[in-house]
């Protein structure tokens, strides 16, 4: 009879999404080598090779292959048999692994984070920042429990809680005279310079769809992977960009750069909290979609936002990058 593991099973799991022994090994939070004693013992109860080393780089047969989608449903189940036998006693406690798209994680965390360590301190919370279409991916697949995305969210097999509407603004160059009287109509010829996410980010879409007729022309051959590293080229000059109000409540404006609103019905996304229907965690992550709703902005605030001014900086707005990088040094 052919005996594997649960525990080889998880280290397969680990193996077989990074293809990386050593990031296998830290993800299951074993050794190196433990890990490959496991997997090639694996290997010997199965009586097949799962994973081709031949090469610099690892890679699955196709046993493996077949095999993997079988595992990840087993996996899954145990992980949800463990949570139903915690029901009932402590809400939110244990491992929760939750997802989080790139242009909402560093504004809502920061919020979020300290509400449920002191509402759940027995829960181990996992996070995993990534595009929208990774996180249903990995829903479904079973290895998190729940993401917070942009509405709309593709995939037959999940089930979303809205959480609230987040407003966008233009985020421009301090003292570009264009800006000087907000709002900023839809058909603006200021959207031509919009600067764009590289594919894949929601934004990158919900940015186009904002441009409407407007045709963006700055920086065509240009994908920033980071909201951060388009406000830093908007504030010198280089265009303009799409900027979430969930960022300019929580003060990620950089210096030299204002966010101006556009013109009423300001456009906006909707940001929802999902998960895999029939999910044995259902209750937690409506739970954790209350709680997440209370971190929404401020939506009453007329007129535009703008980052108080720091005297450090110099009198045109634009930021020292150099000097603030050698304070930033680690402690």
């Amino acid at each position: 009879m052919i005996k594997i593991t649960i525990r080889q099973m998880q280290y397969f799991e680990a193996l077989a999404q990074t293809l990386h022994f050593g990031r296998a090994a830290e993800a299951v939070g074993v050794t190196q080598p433990a890990l490959s004693t496991q997997v090639a013992e694996m290997e010997e109860r199965l009586g097949c090779r799962l994973f081709d080393r031949s090469g610099k780089t690892v890679r699955l047969t196709e046993e493996a292959r077949a095999m993997q989608p079988r595992i990840a449903r087993i996996l899954e189940e145990l992980r949800e048999l463990e949570t139903s036998a915690r029901r009932g006693r402590i809400a939110m406690e244990g491992r929760f692994r939750l997802g989080i798209i790139p242009t909402v994680a560093p504004y809502l965390l920061p919020r979020a984070l300290p509400e449920l360590r002191q509402r759940f301190p027995a829960l181990l919370l996992e996070l995993r920042e990534a595009v929208t279409g990774a996180l249903v991916e990995e829903t479904l697949a079973g290895r998190i429990d729940a993401f917070v995305a942009a509405t709309p969210v593709d995939g037959s097999g999940l089930v979303t809680e809205e959480l609230f509407d987040d407003r966008f603004f233009l985020a421009v160059p301090a003292n570009d005279p264009g800006f000087a009287a907000p709002p900023v109509p839809p058909e603006s010829p200021a959207l031509e310079r919009l600067m764009l996410l590289e594919e894949g980010h929601c934004l990158r879409e919900q940015a186009l769809a904002v441009c409407g007729s407007v045709k963006p022309t700055a920086m065509a051959n240009y994908g920033a992977t980071s909201l951060t590293t388009l406000m830093q080229m908007v504030a010198h000059g280089l265009g303009v960009t799409l900027v979430p109000e969930i960022a300019v409540a929580s003060g990620a404006i950089l210096p030299g750069v204002r966010a101006v609103p556009f013109a009423e019905p300001m456009p906006a996304r909707t940001l929802c909290l999902a998960w895999r229907r029939n999910s044995a965690r259902r209750a937690e992550c409506l739970e954790l979609a209350e709680i997440l709703k209370a971190m929404a902005p401020a939506s009453d605030r007329p007129g535009e936002m703008q980052r108080e001014p720091n005297p450090a900086e110099p009198e045109d707005g634009r930021p020292q990058l150099e000097q603030r990088a050698a304070q930033a040094q680690p402690v």
